[in-house]
């Protein structure tokens, strides 16, 4: 759930003055005219609950021969509530609400738990209905932004401001073009970068056999 719209979320916004490299950071001094600012991402990203958006999302394992995909939906039904619902390869459901988590799967008993106890998806929460209301105020609270692309291909890089928070993850990557997302990067201070492929790009991504693979649809998706 960590890698959930380990979603989103700034330091005022910088001015884009970089440029993306092909492994995805950000090589300076490369601004030119059409460039975009955290704003002008906010400002195309607000979404009114009820909202909803598909998932893919690759998950690494030490037991598996190659990492597992997850499928499903992702859903804000109302302001105060975010929703994980994974189809496959089982069903799941994990809903943030009133300051607990609770996760459901099929044939089990439900497991709650207070998020005063995982302070991440407290932020998460937090974070993603700041980002789907365009509030800045309440994003910056938690999390540092550059900006960095044009219209066409744009970067939003965040870094937690938490340091209980920072010492688990180094940053969010959110990827889109105009007013869609279509990538959720996360970056832990231990391990691979996490993918989670959104909207259309997730919609007809096939099976993927590798995390190379699920990356390079995050930072190159097809058109």
């Amino acid at each position: 759930m960590a890698c959930l719209l380990p979603m989103l979320l700034a330091m005022p916004a910088l001015t884009a003055s970089a440029a993306l490299q092909a492994d995805g950071t950000v090589r300076a001094g490369a601004a030119s005219a059409g460039t975009v600012d955290a704003d002008w991402i906010l400002r195309r990203l607000q979404r009114p609950p009820p909202v909803s958006t598909p998932f893919v999302e690759l998950r690494g394992s030490a037991t598996l021969k190659q990492p597992l995909q997850l499928s499903g939906t992702y859903r804000r039904p109302d302001a105060n509530t975010l929703v994980r619902e994974v189809s496959a390869p089982y069903a799941e459901t994990t809903t943030i609400r009133n300051g607990e988590a609770t996760i459901a799967r099929e044939g089990r008993t439900p497991r709650r738990f207070s998020l005063a106890r995982v302070p991440e998806l407290a932020a998460l929460q937090g974070g993603f209905g700041a980002l789907l209301s365009g509030d800045r105020a309440a994003i910056q609270s938690q999390y540092t932004l550059e900006a960095v692309g044009a219209p066409g291909s744009w970067m939003l890089v965040m870094r937690p401001r938490d340091a209980r928070a920072a010492s688990r993850l180094d940053s969010i990557v959110l990827r889109g073009r105009d007013d869609e997302l279509h990538c959720i990067e996360s970056r832990p201070v231990q391990g691979d970068p996490q993918p989670t492929l959104l909207g259309p790009v997730a919609a007809r991504t096939p099976t993927l056999d590798s995390l190379d693979a699920a990356l390079r649809l995050c930072r190159e998706p097809s058109r």
